[in-house]
């Protein structure tokens, strides 16, 4: 299940009804030791240096605990209780460019201005430029404001334990914590605590999609249709369409602007492609429609825009706004339905909410709420770091999937199409919010890949789950 994200009072909270129940710290401390260890063989080879950093409390003897799991790595651990007398110590080590080094120095309950000899201890870390693992929290930021507290270790993943902290995901946070991930079961009983922003993991889609059966055929999987391309942006339509085409809907049918008809359908196999016309008719048995990727607002036809704007009132399937198809819900009355999607990169979202892009950024949680509100309850999702949905009211998700290597052009218009396509299908449009959740984990996923190409050549691998 998704977990709470929580303020540094609220794990605390947990903490103590775990210790209140019997359960022993030194349990739990062995149990996140192991955890530790299994991400430090992942980030390192055999035979590589790990330069362990254990400071003096719970946070050290996690580092620690994990040491004892590392037999096949060379270790040196520092145990720092004056970073002063300990500085030479650290070039030392750090001037053997150990392969990785792992952070316990501070654990989440840090409020204080750290002083002058433990900023630059921290900062002599940060400049070795060795890639760093971050326990729990990265040593030096406050877990509740997200703001160092003099200096923080600049982590290239933090690993954080029970729960996300709600400092920790502050965009002023993003360039200390770099990806972070979650170790949901450490041991503590069911968390006490309740939170409207809960963290996505893997364990949520356990059961989602659904096993196909043997006995069915393309109908059973519905038809998406999309509207998209547009002169100079004909490459959007090909990648929401190859992106639909992941998901594996029965059909996809792709209305573009006749000036590209010949580019789009020459890129494309099994999806059928027309050029367009005003009246923009939707076949008949559609199941699921997106409009948006690659349409440049000066070249598509008034008469295309007031149709979509017809359909996102009228239709009775799912459907997806992206990209310019966004702008033009700006003044249009809201649409009740909730089956409605929409996904607004941090820009868009700003034009919707006539606002500025450091506005969304400061309150995304409070910018979904706005969106959706604005927009008769549609599901939203917020693209970028960390992606947020949700609806006005009731939960927001919050998705760790993905990386910088999804910072590229047409990464948006896969999303948008693998959406749809998934969609499209009956039998997981039922669950359409968990689908869209499923999408955007998915779709980092296959950003993820060591070996990654190209989203496109990766996204049907990650989907094995259908």
């Amino acid at each position: 299940m998704s977990c709470p994200v929580l303020s540094v009072a609220e794990m605390r909270q947990w903490e103590a009804a775990t210790w209140a129940s019997g359960q022993s710290e030194q349990t739990v401390i062995a149990r996140v030791g192991e955890l530790v260890a299994r991400r430090c063989l992942a980030l390192t080879r055999s035979g590589d240096t790990i330069l362990l950093l254990a400071g003096i409390g719970h946070n050290g003897d996690d580092v620690r605990m994990a040491e004892r799991h590392l037999s096949d790595r060379r270790i040196e651990r520092l145990d720092v209780a004056e970073p002063a007398a300990q500085s030479a110590t650290l070039s030392a080590a750090l001037f053997r460019k150990p392969a990785l080094i792992v952070d316990g120095l501070f654990g989440i309950g840090l409020n204080r201005p750290l002083a002058a000899d433990w900023r630059s201890f921290i900062e002599e870390v940060n400049g070795s430029r060795i890639p760093i693992l971050a326990v729990d929290a990265p040593s030096g930021l406050n877990c509740d404001t997200g703001e160092p507290e003099g200096a923080a270790i600049r982590a290239d993943l933090t690993l954080t334990l029970g729960a996300p902290k709600e400092g920790l995901l502050r965009p002023g946070a993003w360039q200390y914590v770099g990806r972070l991930e979650v170790e949901s079961e450490i041991g503590l009983v069911k968390c006490p605590v309740t939170s409207q922003v809960l963290w996505t993991l893997p364990g949520d889609f356990t059961k989602f999609p659904p096993r196909r059966f043997a006995a069915s055929h393309k109908g059973s999987y519905g038809h998406v249709w999309i509207v998209a391309g547009s002169l100079g942006f004909h490459g959007a339509a090909v990648l929401s369409a190859r992106g639909a085409a992941a998901a594996m809907p029965g059909l996809i049918t792709l209305v573009t602007s006749p000036d590209v008809y010949t580019p789009i359908a020459s890129q494309l196999r099994s999806v059928m492609v027309r050029p367009w016309n005003e009246q923009l008719e939707m076949p008949e048995k559609a199941t699921a429609i997106l409009v948006g990727p690659g349409l440049a607002a000066s070249s598509v036809p008034e008469g295309v825009r007031n149709r979509f704007l017809d359909l996102w009132h009228s239709a009775p399937v799912p459907m997806v706004a992206d990209a310019s198809a966004l702008d033009w819900l700006r003044d249009a009355r809201s649409s009740l339905r909730k089956d409605r999607f929409i996904t607004p990169h941090p820009g868009e979202a700003a034009r919707l909410l006539d606002t500025e892009v450091a506005t969304v950024q400061s309150n995304r949680a409070g910018a979904v709420r706005q969106l959706s509100s604005r927009l008769g309850g549609a599901f939203v999702v917020l693209k970028g770091h960390q992606t947020m949905m949700g609806r006005e009211g009731g939960p927001l998700y919050l998705n760790g999937s993905g990386g910088p290597r999804l910072a590229q052009g047409g990464s948006g218009d896969v999303l948008a199409g693998y959406l749809a396509g998934m969609l499209a299908q009956p039998q997981l449009a039922s669950e359409g919010e968990l689908a869209a959740r499923f999408a955007v984990w998915r779709h980092g996923l296959a950003g993820e890949s060591p070996d990654w190409n190209g989203l496109i050549d990766e996204l049907p691998r990650a989907l094995t789950a259908i």
